[in-house]
């Protein structure tokens, strides 16, 4: 069982996988602080606010007379569309600026590809070679 699970985790897209993880987590954080530190401080300047509709709610019950979400919870029922807006405009931004970095990822790369130089051809086989020289020979003699 010790050998199976050590050829399980030599396989290369295990590993691959667990470093898209690592790199994942780590990329997540350097867009969550793109979006909160340099964007939505730009949306809130043009919007005079932002987008934060998170203490937006409709109360299920007359009991609820609270004006923040939070304290209109401990109330009773609410419905909470506010939070979901908020989130979907952030997934959006966000959604966003990944394209933004991809697009400008793959045409670096596409760069990069088009600077390398190609490759010289490799030489035929010999066998192909030792073909071509009967060849000539017998055109040679005809």
């Amino acid at each position: 069982m010790l050998n199976e699970f050590k050829e399980f985790i030599a396989r290369g897209n295990v590993m691959d996988l667990a470093v898209g993880v690592i790199i994942g987590a780590a990329f997540s954080k350097i867009v969550d602080s793109v979006v909160n530190d340099l964007v939505m401080p730009v949306v809130g300047a043009i919007t005079g606010g932002g987008f934060d509709f998170s203490n937006y709610f409709l109360p299920l019950s007359a009991s609820v007379t609270a004006p923040t979400l939070a304290a209109a919870r401990e109330q009773g029922a609410v419905f909470a569309y506010g939070n979901f807006i908020t989130v979907l405009i952030n997934f959006l931004i966000l959604a966003w600026i990944i394209f933004l970095l991809i697009k400008l990822v793959n045409r670096a790369r596409a760069s990069v590809e088009r600077d390398k130089a190609p490759d010289p051809a490799a030489p035929p086989p010999q066998d192909i070679l030792l073909l071509s020289e009967i060849r000539d020979l017998l055109r040679q003699r005809a």
